[in-house]
């Protein structure tokens, strides 16, 4: 029996791959579909997800190659001719905007304008064949009424066969030991997930294209050979279940049934003839290999990357960002596809992209946006290898920031924690897992110095998102059976992977506070909110100013100024401040809201105001090796919207007992004359110095990114006025950011300690 031959374009990526009403096979007369004048040479199918039988993206072939329609002036006439040339009696309507995902290949037709009675795409009027101005972004697609035009016959509609999936790609070891298997499963037998169940891809023609896309899916950034002879010797002794064949991919799809696929059909009696399963071997990345010493041995210098993810609430997915001239910057999303994405993923350590995300989908980056039109191959080793095109502020905004969800490795890291007792699935009382083969068990985690940072990597591991709370105290949440206390003094730097990443006190618990009341627990969201200083007003508004004791008690009361103040003559004497403005951003997905409720804010006599965290910011002076010489610190007097962008409209404002907070794309400005918008320097001597300021030092509040919540700049202070320059923002804690720091003459260091 004459295989099926099986296009398939999913969007989607990973899991969502519908293969109805594609076939690239040549027809025979008594099967090819009832072409009409002007249709010869042309053949129509609906493809796209989701989708029904009827309906989705307009893909026409010409000249044997497939392509899409603009949607730019399209009709519900364009529609009705359309459905026409696919065997339905009339449209019910029209989709815009890739509205089932974008397509691939040629536009043929933009700007297609027909009146609804022509018996032929041919006849209408467009600017030409393959003449568009359009992306894929932009491709049409038509609902049909669900109802066949008499006798109509169309090969490219599998009326027997249009069940068929790839709904899943696995490995699966030829030899499995007794004790528990490694994951991630690196090299097996390529198995896919059909309507029927799991089967083998045979593998003849099978070449290291299509290994180097199914290892792409499964998370894995490569492929390497693998010993063919030894299974086809362990496939003679075993029986095997064929479902596809014929399997030919370029290399840099995303998916594999972006592929040219043969199906087999249910009555096909001889499968796979004289071959064997296909047989894939992957490369991991340094992130997910076995042991800590291949990590050290592949891992790359850190001051080498040149492309990063940031705002991500799961590993493998967040803004793109890219490094130039010592500088990072975003990526506009025009013509931003899978391919680039894949490009991206790839380079960072995972698999191809499962999703390419526009529209700054994981919030707005900061500073200057480097790229845009980004069009790779997919076969390039880095996104700065692929044509692109540099812009100016002028010609993308960060309300288009590009970024990616990757493929990651299954690792199983999930099922080694959970949460119980929670009124939903994203909180609860945290339970670990320990022990080894056959004495495993669930025990509690002691809530002594359990915060956000811990329970982000908890979220992340479970697949829930960011931290929203970190709580040390879950007497409200049941635990259930499970009362044992069987981990203390977690420590996580709120990057790790898994739990087991983190420091603990290992098998010895020790725990301040016992009992279940006293164990951590998490509350976690899909969205979470990111704080921005603008750096650059820090360095237009800082100055000097002694200011009279006597002006200062609220201050004092407030505990603003050093501690050399308490023994001052008062009221007599000044102090001296260094002054700014403060403007803070939210340019993440959610809102900016005190972790404490209403019920707990304390209210301050002397300025007239609640305060709803104890420490907002902390206000630093420090010498070139790190020293601190100068602090100050900034309750939240009065977290409000003070200004918005134009689309946004303010939510929060302190004025009578109101709600406080920072909306999505608004800022709280604190102005330089504002008690405690400062500084005590007054025991500070003249030198060289570095500012540092720091939003939500203590990360009582979760963000999707904590690395941009700090500010340096260089100050120059001669004993009468100080001068601040060179402020930026970002990773101002790593190397690489200490590293380009500007030193001045006889500066040895300027790491912080």
């Amino acid at each position: 029996m004459r295989p099926v031959s099986v296009w398939q374009w999913s969007p989607q990526g990973l899991l969502l791959c519908l293969l109805c009403n594609l076939c690239l096979g040549s027809p025979s007369p008594s099967t090819a579909p009832e072409m009409r004048a002007g249709s010869q040479d042309l053949r129509f199918r609906l493809a796209g997800f989701p989708r029904k039988p009827f309906e989705g993206r307009v893909e026409i072939q010409r000249a044997g190659e497939w392509g899409t329609i603009c949607d730019d002036d399209f009709t519900l006439q364009a529609a009705h001719v359309l459905c026409r040339e696919l065997g339905f009696t009339e449209a019910t309507g029209w989709t815009h905007s890739a509205k089932y995902g974008p397509g691939t290949g040629r536009i043929w037709l933009d700007n297609l304008n027909c009146r609804g009675t022509e018996q032929s795409v041919t006849e209408c009027a467009s600017r030409g064949w393959g003449n568009s101005d359009c992306t894929h972004d932009e491709d049409a697609g038509v609902i049909c009424k669900d109802e066949r035009l008499p006798g109509f016959s169309d090969s490219n509609v599998i009326e027997v066969d249009h069940h068929l999936q790839v709904e899943e790609v696995r490995l699966r070891p030829a030899v499995v030991g007794r004790g528990r298997r490694p994951l991630p499963v690196t090299e097996g037998l390529v198995e896919v997930r059909l309507p029927e169940g799991w089967s083998q891809v045979c593998d003849k023609g099978w070449s290291a294209h299509n290994s180097h896309v199914v290892c792409g899916m499964l998370g894995f950034p490569s492929e390497k050979r693998v010993n063919v002879a030894f299974y086809r010797l362990l496939a003679q002794r075993q029986q095997h279940s064929f479902g596809l064949h014929g399997v030919a991919c370029v290399g840099t799809e995303a998916h594999l049934s972006l592929c040219s696929l043969e199906f087999y059909r249910a009555n096909d009696t001889t499968r796979c003839p004289g071959g064997a399963p296909a047989v894939v071997s992957c490369v991991p990345s340094p992130l997910y290999a076995a042991s800590s010493g291949q990590k050290k041995q592949q891992s790359k210098p850190q001051g080498e990357a040149r492309v990063r993810l940031k705002g991500g609430a799961h590993p493998g997915e967040g803004r793109v960002e890219v490094l130039k001239a010592g500088t990072w910057g975003t990526v506009c999303d025009r013509k931003w596809d899978l391919q680039a994405a894949s490009v991206v993923c790839r380079e960072l350590g995972f698999g191809s992209a499962r999703e390419a995300l526009t529209g700054a989908r994981m919030g707005q980056g900061m500073g200057a946006i480097h790229l845009s039109e980004v069009r790779c191959s997919g076969q390039e080793p880095s996104l700065w290898k692929c044509p692109h095109k540099n812009i100016t502020a002028e010609d993308c905004s960060h309300s288009q920031d590009a970024g990616v969800r990757c493929n990651l490795p299954y690792t199983g890291v999930e099922t080694k924690i959970r949460l119980s007792g929670g009124r939903s699935r994203h909180e609860g009382r945290v339970e670990v897992q320990i022990g080894g083969p056959g004495s495993l068990r669930w025990g509690l985690i002691c809530g002594d110095d359990w915060g956000t940072l811990e329970a982000m990597v908890v979220c992340r591991q479970l697949g829930l998102g960011y931290a929203n709370h970190g709580l040390q105290e879950t007497w409200y949440w049941d635990s259930g059976n499970v009362t044992e206390v069987v981990m203390s003094g977690v420590r996580c730097t709120g990057t790790e992977l898994s739990l087991d990443q983190c420091a603990h006190h290992g098998t010895h618990v020790a725990c301040k506070r016992t009992g279940t009341r006293f164990t951590a627990g998490v509350i976690c969201s899909e969205t979470a909110s990111d704080l921005l200083l603008h750096s650059a007003l820090v360095q237009e508004t800082a100055y000097i100013e002694d200011r009279p004791l006597h002006m200062l008690y609220c201050a004092a009361e407030e505990n603003c100024l050093a501690s050399s103040a308490r023994s001052a003559n008062w009221p007599y004497g000044h102090r001296r401040l260094l002054r700014f403005s403060s403007q803070i951003h939210n340019l993440g997905r959610a809102d900016f809201r005190p972790k404490a409720g209403r019920h707990s804010w304390v209210w301050h006599e002397c300025h007239g105001h609640y305060h709803s965290m104890d420490i907002f910011t902390h206000y630093d002076i420090l010498t070139p090796n790190g020293t601190k010489v100068a602090e100050g610190h900034k309750a939240s007097f009065c977290l409000e919207d003070t200004e918005c962008q134009e689309d946004v409209s303010k939510r929060y404002e302190c004025a009578n007992f109101g709600e406080q907070g920072i909306t999505v794309g608004c800022w709280d400005l604190y102005r330089h004359d504002i008690d405690c918008q400062w500084i005590d320097i007054t025991d500070v001597k003249p030198g060289n110095y570095i500012l540092q300021v720091v939003i939500n030092p203590n990360f009582e509040v979760a963000e999707s990114d904590f690395t941009n919540n700090a500010m340096k700049c260089n100050c120059k202070y001669d004993g009468h006025r100080i001068w601040v320059h060179n402020c930026h923002i970002g990773d101002a804690f790593s190397e690489e950011a200490n590293r380009k720091f500007e030193r001045y003459p006889g500066q040895t260091s300027n790491q912080i300690i």
